[in-house]
């Protein structure tokens, strides 16, 4: 089915991110997996073809695009080279750029924006921790004021981008007795003393995507690196969660119709019995159930995506499109792994590593239980 969400503007710019893709992602990408995190030149050479700093605007070096539309596409054509490569560069240009831009002070844009945009500056954020997964309003994680600097301690884990990112926004309470009303967000920058990364984390899939624990121990901040106002760091992190849950949903989807096309060629190809295995009626089944799963689904992030646009989608919705995108990613990529037979559980088979990669959607940015919560109680149970 013939999409309408995008212009001839948006379709240009995917042939931008797609030529940048084939020349300076998928090159490379071995070698990304290999050593556990995409290389600095990737990044740098992002910020020279403008992918990285579509919602900033142009007085501080973005494109100053207004429209998510332009994320979508970018966030597309990630994913069909692999899931994490598209979680780390959109944790940094879709994820992270809302809080600078919309909460940091004048100064804090001219320090860090520019950076942010050529790629010298990456970025991740810091909500998760050891003790809490998806309730950020049980953060332990503390920041007291010093004179007029705050002191930090704590730690946080599943931070993607932890190991290599210069700049993290980081989630502590500021005033334990006010709960979830006591939240501050800080700028945690390379270099300072205290701040440490611990490993790079083992994962199931996405190793191309650096994800690390990192501790806290007495940092010094200064008053200017506190992002947005005090103690309204919760409400923050809620304005921009409905994005972030949006950004996962468009990236679990081309990422799973790229696998499903893919093994649609595969099951074309592939003989079994003197005919091609997707010939037999149950395989073509199967192939015809997950294409029209796809595209349903497509249209319903398609609509999501137009309701962001015009800065209209609620927090439900995106819930919506963050777990079902994440269940349909995950059916189908299972279903191609099975249609691939024994060379489907290859790892030198790309269906294999999307399988293992994928697994993870259905827990991070809310998992799906969190996601079904906030769909129940829109409902008043």
């Amino acid at each position: 089915m013939r999409r309408t969400l995008f212009t001839e503007d948006h379709d240009a710019f995917r042939e931008s991110a797609r030529a940048f893709v084939e020349r300076t992602i998928r090159p490379g990408y071995e070698k990304f997996v290999a050593q556990r995190h995409i290389d600095r030149d990737v990044w740098l050479e992002a910020g020279r073809q403008g992918m990285l700093g579509l919602e900033v605007p142009e007085e501080h070096g973005g494109g100053g695009a207004n429209d998510y539309r332009f994320n979508a596409v970018l966030g597309e054509e990630l994913a069909k080279v692999s899931a994490g490569v598209a979680s780390c560069l959109g944790i940094h240009a879709d994820v992270v750029a809302p809080y600078l831009v919309d909460l940091c002070t004048e100064e804090q844009k001219r320090r860090w924006l520019p950076r942010f945009c050529s790629g010298e500056l990456t970025t991740g954020i810091a909500m998760t921790e050891p003790s809490g997964g998806s309730d950020l309003a049980a953060l332990r994680s503390t920041a007291v004021r010093d004179g007029s600097d705050w002191v930090l301690n704590g730690s946080k884990t599943f931070i993607t981008n932890g190991f290599s990112a210069d700049l993290v926004v980081v989630a502590a309470r500021t005033s334990p007795e006010r709960k979830a009303k006591g939240i501050t967000l800080f700028a945690v920058e390379t270099g300072m003393p205290g701040f440490e990364r611990g490993r790079k984390l083992d994962k199931v899939g996405q190793p191309e995507s650096d994800t690390a624990e990192l501790f806290f121990t007495d940092v010094r901040i200064p008053a200017d690196n506190v992002i947005g106002e005090v103690d309204r760091g919760f409400v923050h992190m809620m304005e921009r969660l409905p994005q972030e849950r949006l950004g996962a949903a468009i990236s679990n989807l081309a990422h799973a119709r790229q696998i499903l096309t893919e093994t649609i060629e595969y099951a074309k190809e592939r003989k079994a019995f003197g005919q091609a295995v997707g010939s037999f009626q149950h395989n073509k089944f199967v192939l015809a159930e997950l294409v029209t799963k796809v595209d349903v689904t497509q249209a319903f992030v398609d609509q999501a995506t137009e309701a962001h646009t015009r800065r209209e989608l609620t927090a439900v919705d995106a819930a919506k499109a963050k777990y079902w995108s994440a269940d349909v990613q995950n059916e189908i990529l299972d279903a191609c792994v099975q249609l691939h037979g024994g060379y489907g559980y290859m790892t030198e088979y790309r269906v294999a590593r999307a399988w293992m990669d994928a697994r993870v959607t259905r827990i991070w940015a809310g998992s799906n239980e969190i996601m079904k919560e906030l769909i129940g109680r829109d409902l008043g149970l």
